[in-house]
């Protein structure tokens, strides 16, 4: 069987561009340029959850099968809550395999985003009925994974698999902030999903963190050690999606 890429290296993003260009919105190419080196069990890999304060990082690893059509399918940022819990039901109806695994606070804690969010991803793998033969990931190395895998930048904008990744990761965990809201309704995890929102600092100064807190993270680890009031100007913007620690 040939390899279509040494495991962990990432295409470039020239690459990724010239397939911007060329098509619009995640696509089966990358999936079908496996299937064309031998590979047949391929799993989309992606995660949620890396810049919030509070919550778990949620990875989840989708295989689709060869012939599938999934309109609307794009990275979960790009769709709305309504189109992510529609296209949630429709993936889990249409995949051949789905595996979520997470990392809580004390884990990010202890190990560090990075390696949480690996480790969520490796539970994700290990949550598949049947182990896939090839991985595809949004430019996430596995050190340690011996499958076979494609590390693609912009990965969830690119590939079917990595995009449906995406929106049962995001869902899932959205749902799990949700259940965590009942708990500690004082931070209204339901509304802002743990990221750092004026809201949710203004809740922090207010109420100290809780156990779901990142108490590694920033503005946790400030308000804790009394360095600093999370009231002030952040020059990291911890309510966006895409910002990581």
């Amino acid at each position: 069987m040939s390899r279509l890429v040494r495991t962990g290296r990432s295409v470039t993003s020239d690459r990724a561009a010239d397939l911007g260009e060329r098509l619009v919105g995640p696509t089966k190419e990358f999936e079908q340029e496996a299937r064309r080196c031998g590979y047949r069990h391929i799993a989309g890999l992606d995660e949620a959850g890396r810049g919030p304060l509070a919550g778990p990082v949620v990875a989840a690893a989708v295989v689709l099968p060869f012939r599938c059509r999934l309109r609307g399918v794009n990275d979960s940022k790009q769709l709305s809550e309504v189109q992510r819990e529609r296209l949630y039901s429709v993936i889990c109806e249409t995949a051949v395999g789905i595996g979520v695994g997470s990392a809580d606070a004390a884990e990010i804690d202890s190990l560090n985003i990075l390696e949480a969010t690996r480790l969520a991803m490796r539970r994700a793998i290990a949550g598949l009925m049947r182990t896939p033969d090839y991985l595809l990931t949004d430019a996430m190395t596995l050190p340690g994974v011996e499958i076979p895998s494609r590390p693609i930048i912009k990965g969830d904008a690119l590939s079917i698999s990595i995009a449906a990744a995406s929106i049962i990761a995001k869902v899932t965990r959205d749902r799990i902030m949700a259940s965590y809201h009942q708990a500690h309704p004082h931070y209204n995890f339901l509304s802002h999903k743990g990221y750092g929102t004026d809201e949710h600092l203004r809740h922090l100064a207010s109420y100290g963190p809780c156990a779901i807190h990142r108490r590694t993270y920033a503005p946790v680890r400030e308000l804790v050690d009394g360095t600093k009031t999370v009231l002030e100007d952040e020059a990291f913007d911890w309510s966006s999606e895409d910002d990581i620690i």
